[in-house]
């Protein structure tokens, strides 16, 4: 089965909590703080395999955790930093954020590895909470949260050349004649329901990668028919393989047929009106095929070249193929996708998000919310008095305390953070 777009959940490891320790050796004056920091989360790490060529092994399972770091130790060692998690995926694989819709990654290249989301940083164990004032600290902080979003995930085939038409041209015969590609053929529409990929070789021994797309229809790029969905996989390939029924076997007429087909390619992207085109006359061996063919060569006066074929008699297939052979070696592979290869940076003016917001609960308590402030929560061990009075102490620094008195909280208010309830006191 061919899965070439999913929606899952990554979440990268938490790091490991700080300890609280102290030295007891016996030749050892006064001791002192010993815990040790926690490890790094691991990170969620997208890497590019070759050898793939659908995103099936996300079909099944949804949900990707990478292992949260090790706990921190006695006399001051640090918890093992955990290892990313790696996840293959093919080439041509794009990654977006499902809120934002951002570009995450867009992995191309055999190897190419992109982090996802970061694992979170270990927790500092007492021993780096030490100062002359506070010599022994009975503080430690558990481990940052790793990171966890739901990702969009599409896959955009890398073919040299793309088949692309209306339904039942004969796109997967032609396919099934030059490669060894065996595409489902039937009478009807829409046979083919994913793309398919063969390997195409000429007689001079050179070789390309050939895609049969499913067939497009008027309104594709809007949503209208089964085509929509694989007009991304076009964005990929280097050249363009148009197969008319020059036979006009369906009542539609050839040219009619070529200029709706590339209005969808261009409605849908801008860039492919400019990517190199090779027009496949196909079902030749049909009457009036030859008189209609004049008609349309008429029509297009030179834009592209025309290739008279006939799959069924295998009429034509041998100078088709030396001609796209031929224009593919003539566009440098590093143009491929053309647009990515703009080395600019953009950088965009980004708010920052603000640490805490307020709001009323219908109950009447006060509910505290924002990253930064549920981070900080997390981050705290609520177990010994010092870090409960730290917490405290950072959330008056970040402004937490007159936030609320300004929206009206008065002493032994209720205020919410997460699942927890804490009272206000003046």
């Amino acid at each position: 089965m061919f899965v070439d777009q999913v929606k899952v959940y990554v979440k990268a490891g938490d790091g490991g909590n700080g300890l609280v320790a102290y030295r007891r050796e016996k030749y050892v004056p006064n001791g002192g703080p010993a815990g040790g920091d926690g490890g790094h989360g691991g990170d969620v790490i997208f890497e590019v395999d070759e050898g793939l060529n659908t995103l099936m092994d996300f079909r099944y399972q949804k949900h990707f955790k990478a292992p949260r770091g090790e706990n921190g130790m006695s006399k001051g060692q640090h918890g093992k930093n955990s290892e990313p998690l790696i996840l293959p995926v093919p080439p041509g694989t794009t990654v977006r954020d499902d809120d934002t819709g951002e570009v995450i990654a867009d992995l191309i290249e055999h190897g190419q590895r992109s982090t996802i989301v970061n694992g979170g940083r270990g927790g500092r164990g007492n021993i780096r909470f030490a100062t002359p004032r506070n010599p022994a600290p009975d503080i430690a902080e558990k481990g940052e949260p790793g990171r966890e979003r739901y990702i969009q995930i599409e896959l955009k085939l890398i073919a040299d050349a793309g088949l692309v038409g209306f339904p039942s041209v004969g796109k997967s015969t032609l396919l099934s004649v030059v490669s060894a590609a065996k595409p489902k053929i039937a009478d009807y529409h829409f046979t083919t329901l994913a793309p398919n990929l063969g390997v195409v070789e000429t007689e001079d021994q050179r070789s390309f990668v050939l895609a049969d797309l499913p067939g497009l229809i008027e309104g594709a790029h809007e949503g209208v028919g089964l085509g929509h969905q694989f007009l991304r996989h076009v964005e990929r390939t280097r050249i363009i393989v148009h197969v008319i029924d020059m036979a006009a076997t369906e009542g539609r007429d050839p040219y009619d047929d070529y200029l709706t087909i590339n209005n969808e390619l261009k409605e849908y992207d801008l860039q492919l009106e400019h990517r190199p085109q090779i027009i496949v006359a196909n079902k030749m061996d049909m009457p009036e095929a030859e008189e209609l063919l004049e008609q349309f060569r008429n029509k297009l006066k030179d834009k592209y070249p025309v290739y008279p074929i006939s799959t069924i008699k295998r009429e034509g297939i041998r100078e088709l193929l030396f001609a796209v052979a031929n224009m593919l070696e003539e566009i440098p592979k590093d143009t491929k996708p053309l647009e990515e290869k703009d080395e600019r940076v953009m950088y965009r003016h980004q708010e920052a998000e603000k640490p805490f917001t307020i709001t009323r609960d219908p109950d009447g308590a006060y509910v505290l919310s924002g990253q930064a402030v549920e981070k900080l929560f997390k981050m705290t061990d609520f177990n010994t008095d010092e870090s409960v009075q730290r917490f405290a102490r950072q959330l008056r620094g970040m402004g937490v305390d007159e936030a609320l008195r300004a929206k009206g909280a008065k002493h032994q208010d209720t205020v919410r953070l997460l699942e927890y309830e804490f009272e206000f006191f003046e």
